[in-house]
Parts: structure tokens; sequence; C-alpha cells
């Protein structure tokens, strides 16, 4: 068996290391132009070149982390079967990166520290939790472990999907015609959703707008969802009380990017769910251990919907 890494801006060290340990007489290689074929490929935001060479006799190509949007603009062969994470010691780190940023937001521990840093000691008035509704966008693996998460702290919690789900104790829309309601009935908008056609830019001055006012923006989905200047007029005009956000349409956010200069907007440099590499291994080798004994594979990616 032969297996290529092409990952881009990834340290391989830790992957080659975790692969030689769990495929053990399987080769083990770097992609460069012109490797010889091989029978798996680990990925993330390979170019062209890769694919030209290498999709035609791969038996799968594993996507090293949950979001597939770098793979969309690149030409894939539909015989191809693409693998994406299916959680892989991510979702607990989402839900733990969202539930304190919405408690952060509703406790009001901005100003709290605020004030300590001014040798103030103040209280603010106690927060209602129905007065603070949280809508998730994006109910998969890790829209639901958030989900989950935000409701026991006894938050109301709905959440939105492109299609049908049921979840226990958060209250589920669906599809397009839904979407307004949904963010209606949400003062925390947390999103979570894949990037594709559909949802580009979908956090927007229409969409913001529609949120219950002093509303809070969470997105930890892609930089690509929210119009960055939209955002900040909602936030100016108050509307929006502010927002922490750990993904960008440029990453790194270049130094003269507004959002650098915006005090109610916390940023952090998308880290609140990283790739384990040793859980994503384990996962990735016991898919390519299924696939040869002829078993299903879940995770693979409809590359047409974009996830």
């Amino acid at each position: 068996m032969k297996v290529l890494f092409c990952c881009d801006d990834t340290r391989p060290e830790p992957w080659l290391k975790g692969l030689h340990d769990a495929l053990p007489g399987a080769e083990i290689a770097i992609w460069e132009p012109g490797a010889p074929q091989a029978d798996y490929a680990l990925v993330w935001a390979p170019p062209q070149q890769f694919l030209d060479e290498q999709a035609a006799g791969l038996k799968a190509m594993f996507n090293i982390g949950a979001g597939v949007d770098a793979l969309l603009p690149l030409r894939i062969p539909a015989a191809l079967p693409v693998y994406r994470l299916e959680d892989a010691g991510m979702a607990v780190q989402m839900a733990e990166y969202v539930a304190q940023a919405v408690i952060r937001f509703f406790r009001g521990l901005d100003q709290y520290e605020a004030d300590m840093a001014q040798g103030l000691w103040q209280h603010q008035r106690n927060p209602r939790r129905v007065d603070y509704p949280v809508g998730v966008m994006g109910l998969g693996k890790m829209g639901e472990r958030v989900a989950r998460a935000l409701t026991v702290f006894d938050f109301k919690v709905n959440g939105w999907s492109r299609s049908p789900r049921e979840l226990q104790g958060v209250q589920c829309f669906s599809g397009m015609d839904s979407l307004d309601r949904f963010l209606s009935e949400t003062r925390i908008l947390v999103n979570l959703l894949p990037l594709h056609d559909e949802t580009r830019d979908i956090i927007n001055a229409r969409t913001l707008a529609l949120l219950q006012p002093g509303a809070y923006v969470i997105n930890v989905g892609r930089g690509g969802h929210v119009v960055d200047a939209d955002l900040i007029a909602q936030i100016e005009s108050g509307h929006v009380s502010g927002a922490m956000l750990d993904v960008f349409r440029e990453e790194p956010l270049p130094e003269n990017h507004p959002f650098w200069k915006q005090s109610r907007i916390i940023l952090t440099p998308h880290t609140s769910a990283r790739t384990l590499a040793a859980d994503s291994i384990a996962q990735i080798v016991g898919k390519v251990a299924a696939m040869s004994r002829g078993e299903p594979v879940t995770g693979r990616v409809d590359l047409r919907k974009g996830y």
C-alpha cells in the first residue's frame, strides 16, 4: 500500500510518524510532482497538479479537516471517493469554544474585565436566559455537538440546516424558506455551516437585520459566510452588540483589516477546533481497513453539494 501526504501549511512529521505506526509495511511519502501512483492520499488544499497526476489511480482521498471548501474549485473525478473527517476530536473543541463565547457575551464578562482593569468594583444587571435565544446554523457533527452543549446551560437553542433534522431539546428549522423565522427567533447567532455557493455571504445586512436587537455573532464556519462590511455596519448601528470571529476571508487576517480596530469584535486565529493528528489518523486508518473488507464507509463528500 502506498499513501501520499499532500497538505498545505501542515507540519508533516506527526502525520508521517503516526501513519507509519498505524500502517506498518505501507509506503508513506510526502507528495512531490511526478511521484509514483499512490493507493490513498491525505490532503489539505492540494494543488490541481496533484489531482491531475494522482486522482485517476487513487482508491480514496481523505481531507484532513471537516470543511472541504478548498476542494470545491478543483477538478476532481466524480469516480474518486473523497472523505472528510467526522469529528476526530474536533467537535468537543468546537463546543468548548462556542460555549465560552456565548457565556462570555451573556454574562457580560468583557465589561467586567474592562471595569476591573480600571479599578471599578461594580455589578451589572443579571441577564435572563429567556432573552438570549441561541441559533446554531449548521447541524452536522460539530453543529449538533455545539447545540447539545448549549442546552446544558438552559439556553433556548434553535438550529437551522438545509435538510430536516431532529435534535432533542433543540427547535430545528430547515430550508431557505425557514431561515428568516430562525433568525428572528435568535439573539446569539452561531455559524457552523459548510461554505459553498448557497451559503457564501449568508451573514449579510439583510440577515443580520433579522436578528433580535442587541444580537451577537459567533463565526466558526468560514470567513466567506460573513460580509465583513455589513457586520461592521450592524455593530456600529447598535443592532449587533458585537462578535467573536475565528475564521476570515483571508488568513492570516491582513494587518490593515478593519476588524482589528473594532473593540466589540473578539478575534482568534482559526483555533476553535484544531485537527488532532492521532485522532484523525485512527479514523482514516479505520476507514481504509473497512474499505479493504468491502464494508460501507461514512463521511463521503458530495462535491456537488459542497459537504
